[in-house]
């Protein structure tokens, strides 16, 4: 039996509200590269069969992008959950159903070199589904209407949820169709895979897997990227 395939969907549909009401997150540039051009560049650090992008109609901008990797665009839709089924529509006959599919934010630029290899063992364990997170390490406050503290919310189990999320084709088309079909909130892909009680691996990421959502956070992804390319050159010069 042949190995499963890694297939890579980016849902970049979506307005971005938090970061502008007018200017879309994923092309802003960082180092004369746009930020999808940036996530992009990390998922193709994996030997991935295929990357599928979903945007919106009206999206003018993505496809005149060189991205320097195949790239094959899809519609999306107004939601995560829309966008990223749209894209495994879009590999209906290309994947395999024990196939992974890698989900990864447009906005998240900066994959390390440790996840990857924690990516690919994964992959070659033929487990359903995974996904990158860290442990919440900050005090949680829950407020009422007011903004006044209701009160400290427990952090011990609590994870902060990143990607890629990585599932097996078939079960991940299965879970997101039966998330909208029983109409239920879904803000990524694992929270589909619990509706369906699939276990989901939490695989530790890095806090410097940073997805941009505030202007702010460009200059400290820009910062992470050059520390990034200065340690893989000393790297490179050591060997």
């Amino acid at each position: 039996m042949s190995a499963p395939k890694l297939w890579a969907v980016l849902p970049a549909a979506g307005s971005g509200r938090r970061f502008s009401t007018t200017e879309l997150k994923q092309y802003q540039m960082i180092s004369g590269k746009t930020v999808l051009e940036h996530s992009v560049t990390a998922l193709y650090q994996l030997p991935l069969a295929g990357c599928v992008i979903a945007i919106s109609p009206q999206d003018t901008f993505a496809q005149q992008i060189d991205f320097q990797h195949p790239i094959e665009f899809c519609l999306g839709g107004q939601e995560r959950v829309d966008s990223v089924l749209a894209g495994l529509y879009h590999l209906k006959h290309l994947a395999q159903a024990d196939d992974y599919v890698l989900v990864h934010d447009a906005a998240r630029p900066c994959l390390h070199r440790a996840q990857i290899e924690q990516i690919l063992a994964f992959c070659q364990s033929n487990e359903a589904a995974a996904i990158l997170a860290v442990p919440v390490r900050d005090t949680l406050k829950k407020a009422n209407a007011e903004y006044l503290i209701d009160k400290t919310i427990s952090r011990e189990q609590l994870w902060q949820a990143q990607t890629p999320q990585i599932v097996k084709y078939a079960l991940l088309m299965q879970a997101l169709e039966t998330a909208i079909v029983q109409k239920s909130l879904v803000t990524d892909e694992a929270s589909a895979l619990e509706l369906l009680d699939i276990p989901v691996k939490l695989l530790l990421g890095r806090t410097d897997n940073l997805k941009i959502t505030y202007p702010e956070d460009l200059a400290l992804a820009d910062f992470i990227l050059t520390a990034f390319h200065l340690g893989n050159t000393a790297l490179s010069n050591k060997q």
